[in-house]
């Protein structure tokens, strides 16, 4: 963005007359122009004279507040004029606004809270979305918004989407297929030079910093702009940079008051040479006159948020390609510049090509609430160019609910709505307006103000202690942001003073999933989410009792690491005057005692306060936990026997000979062992009450559980149709073997079937028995499903081979004619003898 005049031509000039062409024609449209093009500062202006803006304003959206106040400013300068007269700007805890102001940049939660105020934005006829290719979440809340107050409400409402670097393709879809303008840059060459990678660590980035600054001031003339991860980068990089004869070292970053801002910005008034300190604010909309050099770590400090543990962390990350471009273009703006990079040539192409939009990795539970308030529970309601993914919203959705904000349909509750008056997180939020309750509103507010701008009170500065960083945080920008959460949430004047209470207990309703009780030493602390976190040994909170922890870093191993926390009074915590506790009663399944333990415990999240023997136990929980524990043992903990498995196996058999597709009709249960596992509270539950352990369930009676799944009639056709024995030609009862449902087998000698013409059936004669034909020495001889069809066929030849090997056994000629027989010894007569 730079400060032109009226005269001086920009390349966004060339197409000003296709937009308003296009917006004449159209509500929408999309402006892509590269850096430099001049869009941010040219096309509010141009727009004023347009006739259907008649009587309205143009809200313009910047994702940055440094931005929306320059943006403002050279707008304003452009016309003459001071800024909050024709042009104004309203950000956070900012604003400089008149009556006859009819551009207002603002950023993007200042156009949330005005659509929710006013969804049909009377007196706004433009809508601009700047720098849209950040993909920012409240960006694309934005558009969505908008969107729908174009479609349902204001179908004269013009919306234009500007960026530099973006695929317009599917904006322009999103947008009813709105007409895409292309403007022309201006970019002078850079000259690209990349070094070794910095040693890891902070130490080792600030050398390199520091080196590469130093060596660029010898052998560059103008300003240097340095990219850097965050405050605490910045911080110790002016620190190692000192003093530079004729040069100043300035910071810039969103926590700074606006003149510190100004400095940074604008060239200096005597002249002088200086060097920007900035965290990826500085990547688009800003141009810093006098900048001839950029430095670029290649970091950016990034929120990461895990839906599985509910936590944000702010992590450094690499850039991508199109940022590290954008940075590098810092330099060419004004005139021929050149980038050092602080990584190898090789390594560039390992960057991504794009950052991934916001709303594909943030906590989503700010998105959910403003949409719960807008009157949306599902998302995909609205027109999104990424939907929000289903596990952040789920996680935002959960946290809402226990926070009271919504209910139990995802509508806004009136806590939720008071929520999303105040410009906070939701957890934040909830803290001001539960602290205000308790007449702790003023100490609440100035902990929301410093949360709110996480990296302006880094960690490593005095430890983790919040009550430490609130000490140093009050100055004049801290102290206003607190004074404007103070006004929207309705704190009175006699509030109780932040310096007389400690501030853990506030914490703690912001954050009552992030109470932690320490593990006995080495500054390892359980939450009452149950994870795993560390303080330093070194830091004097790592041996409290108990925390409320804010903010927590990378993993050391599988913990995190504690940035931020305050510590709670042992007795407020066991007492629930920090966090409600839950009492509950337990009776479960123990693997270790193989036993039912019934316990009554004092919750904290998942944190055990207090654990009894639990009283008098149902006993309907009591033989459910058990049954749990068969399921956890398998079947096999039941007092099995031969007969009982048998019957079972008859019952099998029947199931499936009687199934449909086998010509059969139905009825039977399943007693498979997983519909037994399943349905254990139809047959065991009856059979196992007062039981508690593995031993108990030796005396089941399991044969009379299982026979309660049998209806009566099918009992008395079981004997019927599928007997435990048959009864064979020489009188003998031999048990039917069923364990292969699709064909029960007996075993029987052959010669005790002589005389036998038809073949044994089963299932009212529809399944023939399986006979496996045994030799008087009891070894398989032949298998057959057709006697009559073996004594015709292949008798012939088993009794060729049988009656060499067993002499003294009958084997005659013609089975069928001979009696059956158990003897031993030769038949005295013809057939007999063969």
């Amino acid at each position: 963005m730079t400060h032109p005049t009226r005269s001086a031509p920009l390349p966004v000039d060339d197409v000003v007359c296709d937009l308003q062409a296009a917006l004449t024609a159209g509500s929408s449209a999309v402006l892509l122009a590269p850096p430099g093009a001049g869009k941010t500062t040219r096309v509010p202006l141009a727009l004023l004279a347009a006739p259907w803006l008649a009587g309205q304003s143009i809200v313009m959206l910047e994702p940055r507040r440094v931005a929306a106040r320059a943006a403002a400013r050279i707008m304003a300068t452009a016309l003459g004029e001071a800024v909050g007269e024709t042009v104004g700007y309203r950000v956070r805890l900012d604003r400089a606004i008149g009556p006859d102001t009819r551009i207002e940049v603002v950023t993007e939660g200042i156009l949330t809270r005005r659509l929710q105020d006013d969804p049909a934005l009377e007196g706004v006829g433009c809508v601009i979305l700047d720098e849209f290719h950040e993909r920012s979440l409240n960006g694309d809340l934005g558009l969505a918004l908008c969107l729908e107050t174009q479609g349902a409400l204001r179908p004269d409402l013009r919306l234009l989407v500007m960026s530099a670097t973006l695929d317009a393709a599917p904006v322009a879809a999103l947008m009813d297929n709105a007409p895409v303008i292309e403007s022309a840059g201006r970019q002078y060459p850079v000259t690209i030079h990349h070094h070794p990678a910095p040693q890891p660590g902070l130490d080792g980035l600030t050398a390199a910093v520091r080196d590469r600054v130093r060596t660029v001031l010898a052998e560059e003339g103008g300003d240097v702009l340095v990219f850097l991860p965050g405050m605490r980068e910045i911080t110790r990089a002016a620190a190692a940079l000192g003093d530079p004869p004729g040069v100043a070292v300035l910071p810039l970053h969103g926590s700074l008051p606006g003149r510190d801002q100004d400095a940074a910005l604008r060239p200096r008034a005597d002249g002088g040479r200086k060097v920007v300190l900035s965290t990826n604010l500085a990547e688009t909309s800003l141009t810093i006159e006098g900048v001839r050099a950029v430095v670029d770590s290649g970091l950016a400090r990034v929120p990461r948020f895990d839906p599985g543990s509910g936590l944000t962390r702010l992590e450094t990350a690499r850039i991508s390609q199109a940022s590290a471009d954008q940075r590098a273009g810092r330099a060419g703006r004004l005139g021929p510049g050149v980038c050092h990079r602080l990584w190898p040539k090789a390594a560039h192409g390992a960057l991504v090509p794009f950052t991934p939009p916001e709303i594909t990795e943030a906590d989503l539970a700010p998105l959910v609430l403003e949409l719960a308030v807008w009157g949306v529970v599902d998302p995909a309601a609205l027109r999104w160019l990424d939907v929000p993914p289903a596990g952040p919203w789920a996680a935002g959705r959960a946290l809402l609910r226990d926070l009271g904000a919504l209910d139990a349909e995802g509508r806004a509750t009136p806590h939720g709505r008071a929520l999303a008056r105040l410009p906070l997180h939701p957890r934040l939020a909830h803290m001001v307006v539960e602290g205000r309750d308790r007449g702790l509103g003023g100490l609440a507010a100035e902990i929301g103000a410093l949360l709110s701008e996480r990296d302006a009170a880094p960690a490593g500065l005095g430890g983790v202690d919040l009550r430490s960083r609130l000490e140093r945080s009050r100055g004049p920008g801290p102290r206003e942001a607190a004074r404007q959460i103070r006004r929207l949430a309705g704190v009175k004047g006699n509030d109780r003073a932040a310096s007389d209470t400690d501030p853990g207990a506030l914490l703690a309703l912001a954050y009552p999933d992030r109470i932690g009780r320490n593990r006995g030493g080495g500054g390892r602390f359980v939450l009452s989410s149950g994870r795993g976190v560390v303080i330093d040994e070194a830091d004097p909170l790592a041996g409290a009792n108990w925390l409320a922890v804010a903010d927590i870093a990378d993993r050391v191993g599988a913990e995190g690491r504690v940035r931020l926390a305050a510590p709670l009074d042992d007795a407020d915590v066991t007492a629930g005057r920090v966090a409600p506790l839950e009492t509950r009663d337990n009776i479960a399944w123990a693997p270790r005692d193989q036993a039912v333990l019934a316990r009554r415990r004092i919750m904290l999240g998942a944190l055990v306060l207090k654990d009894t023997p639990l009283p008098d136990p149902d006993p309907a929980a009591v033989t459910t936990a058990l049954l749990d524990g068969v399921r956890t043992l398998g079947l096999e903990s039941l007092p099995w026997t031969q007969a009982i498995r048998r019957w079972r196996a008859r019952v099998m058999f029947l199931r499936h000979a009687d199934a449909p597709g086998n010509g059969g009709g139905a009825g039977w249960p399943d007693l498979s062992d997983a519909a037994l596992l399943d349905s254990l509270e139809d047959w065991l539950a009856p059979f196992a009450i007062g039981m508690t352990r593995r031993a108990h369930l030796d005396r089941v009676d399991l044969m009379g559980a299982l026979s309660s799944l049998l209806p009566w009639d099918k009992a008395r056709e079981l004997d019927a149709r599928a007997p435990s024995h048959l009864t064979v030609p020489t009188g003998s009862r031999l048990a039917l073997d069923y364990d292969d449902p699709e064909g029960p087998a007996l075993a029987v000698r052959v010669q005790e079937l002589f005389g036998l013409d038809t073949h044994p059936t089963l299932a009212g004669g529809r399944v023939p028995v399986v006979l496996r034909l045994l030799s008087p020495a009891r070894r398989p001889v032949q298998i057959t499903r057709d006697l009559p069809g073996f004594w015709r066929g292949a008798w012939a030849e088993v009794r060729k081979e049988m009656k060499g090997r067993y002499p003294k056994h009958p084997w005659p000629e013609d089975p069928l004619s001979a009696a059956p027989t158990t003897r031993t010894t030769r038949a005295s007569k013809g057939g007999a003898a063969g």
